[in-house]
């Protein structure tokens, strides 16, 4: 790949894992465009920004002209719309990529396969999604793997549930554990007691997807990677780094009512779907990195207290003084 050939257009620019991958892009030497509907939140200097419309395949696959690398990172806000906007979307990009001759990088989720089978999850594993969102998943990757045999170069990179300074409402973390721009006051965790979950720190998937791009040319033409990221074995570890962050000598951390969240299901789509994330909070969905490491030498990591540090300041949550470290109470 050629200095001249460096420049990847990033799909969800404005979200999380677009914005934290686009940012580790131009910190490594590359061009960033971002294609997005609303030129009025290009905020980014750095970046160059290309109005469009992820749905418009046409616009799409001129936005990738010249690109060696798509982003493809944009997701329904809210998880609605899924049946009717992700499949398309995936297939411009497919589009795209086969006119320009770029790779198309995807972040991946655990929703593709059952919690109840699988404690530990390597690249090997099989899919067998039972969420309407992890059938969506599976076949969005079904569809890369097919193009890959006729030329559509892609990676996969799978990680847990992101958290983060551009975390938005689509995370965990930002719409339950804490509220962005007000301060923390309780702790509203969606796991059992007991239960490990796994998390991963956006600048970290960033950085990550930043070097596979690097040595792209080194890659079969489908790759998939797990990305280890943050293993909270027993679901206490965010919960006691959120109430250092806060200063809390003694939180009060309530477990989400799942009971109520198919009732409120019938009136809201998001909340619909996320009656269908349950057994990911019940059952421990660890994934192997081995493979990564194997690949890139070590996977980026941020200490955890930083990272939530820095995820709660970049979600306008008040944080206390380094140094604080409380004792942690979990109300019944």
């Amino acid at each position: 790949m050629t200095p001249s050939s460096r420049i990847a257009l990033v799909l969800g620019a404005n979200g999380g894992a677009g914005g934290e991958t686009a940012a580790a892009l131009v910190r490594r030497g590359w061009t960033v465009r971002a294609l997005v509907r609303d030129l009025s939140k290009a905020t980014r200097p750095d970046f160059e920004y290309i109005q469009g419309d992820v749905m418009d395949r046409a616009a799409v696959v001129a936005a990738a002209k010249g690109a060696s690398i798509i982003v493809h990172a944009v997701n329904p806000p809210g998880y609605r719309g899924w049946k009717k906007l992700v499949l398309p979307m995936i297939d411009n990009s497919i589009a795209a990529a086969r006119a320009s001759g770029a790779r198309i990088l995807l972040p991946g989720t655990i929703y593709n396969y059952d919690p109840a089978a699988h404690a530990l999850i390597d690249e090997t594993t099989p899919q067998r999604a039972f969420t309407r969102k992890g059938k969506i998943r599976v076949e969005m990757e079904a569809r890369l793997e097919a193009a890959a045999a006729s030329g559509v170069r892609s990676l996969i990179l799978r990680a847990g549930d992101y958290f983060g300074p551009r975390s938005t409402t689509n995370s965990w973390f930002a719409s339950g554990m804490v509220t962005p721009g007000k301060p923390v006051k309780t702790i509203l965790y969606p796991g059992d007691k007991g239960v490990g979950h796994a998390w991963a720190y956006l600048p970290d998937v960033g950085e990550t997807f930043a070097r596979l791009a690097d040595r792209e040319a080194e890659l079969p033409a489908f790759a998939r990677f797990h990305f280890g990221g943050v293993w909270d074995a027993d679901g206490t570890a965010v919960v006691g780094a959120i109430a250092r962050a806060a200063g809390l000598k003694r939180p009060n951390v309530f477990r989400l009512p799942w009971g109520l969240v198919p009732i409120v299901g019938l009136f809201n789509e998001t909340f619909r779907e996320l009656t269908e994330m349950r057994p990911f909070w019940r059952e421990p969905v660890r994934l192997d990195n081995r493979r990564l490491v194997g690949f890139l030498g070590e996977e980026p990591r941020t200490p955890l207290d930083v990272a939530v540090r820095e995820t709660m300041r970049g979600l306008a949550v008040p944080v206390a003084e380094v140094g604080v470290a409380p004792r942690l109470q979990q109300a019944a």
